[in-house]
């Protein structure tokens, strides 16, 4: 039964889309661009339809979840008995390989961790190829290339890529889930803190623009308005 997206959050850079329904779950991701078949589809259905979980394996107390400043930097709160974590979820812009990034920081105590990718493609009706390359998990189906890049140890489990780890308190981990034709050759790796980065300079550039855009068009009524009393 496809859900509603009502309360989901959104991950875009302009060009590519994924949606975040439950917190850590990533229903929806478009990486090329949002008209081509999705990547992740449970959206439309469920599980088997692809998904992207990466959360706490222990019951968790709380969540909060906030956008940082005026950007689409996704931040989420997890907190449980034995500790919290925050997740830092985005969209890199301007990049010519297609990109989603996660990152796990480890806030208090110590926390178990379960990731489980379940990649698809042709909205989420097709399975793809999933082996290893240098190391790193790849998927690939027709056209579409997906691979994922992260210190964590993980295995192939079947249609899924899954990984069980512990976040301890001041520890960083980072996911780079990369999208390109899978008969390219794979793009150099991105360093997920410079992307953090770059990423919160280009919608604070976008943020002034806007502000810039609604001050002109104020000033431009106020003047239009005086001209007329004049």
């Amino acid at each position: 039964m496809p859900r509603r997206p009502e309360g989901d959050a959104l991950l875009a850079d302009a060009h590519r889309v994924a949606l975040v329904s439950d917190p850590g779950s990533i229903a929806w991701l478009c990486p090329p661009r949002c008209d081509p078949g999705v990547s992740c589809a449970a959206l439309l259905g469920g599980v088997e339809h692809g998904r992207w979980q990466l959360a706490p394996s222990e019951e968790v107390r709380a969540t909060r979840r906030r956008y940082r400043d005026e950007s689409l930097v996704l931040e989420t709160d997890f907190e449980t008995a034995a500790g919290s974590i925050r997740l830092v979820e985005f969209v890199p812009p301007r990049l010519q390989a297609a990109a989603l990034v996660r990152l796990v920081e480890g806030v208090r105590g110590r926390v178990r961790m379960r990731m489980d990718l379940r990649a698809r493609s042709d909205g989420g009706g097709t399975e793809p190829w999933l082996h290893g390359v240098d190391g790193v998990q790849a998927a690939a189906a027709g056209s579409d290339g997906l691979r994922l890049r992260t210190p964590v140890e993980t295995h192939r489990e079947g249609v899924a890529v899954r990984a069980d780890f512990v976040v301890t308190a001041g520890e960083l981990l980072s996911f780079v889930l990369e999208w390109a034709p899978s008969h390219h050759d794979a793009p150099a790796p991105l360093d997920p803190l410079r992307a953090l980065a770059d990423t919160e300079a280009y919608w604070a550039e976008r943020a002034l623009r806007r502000a810039a855009t609604r001050n002109g068009a104020a000033a431009c009524r106020r003047d239009t308005h005086a001209a007329g009393r004049g």
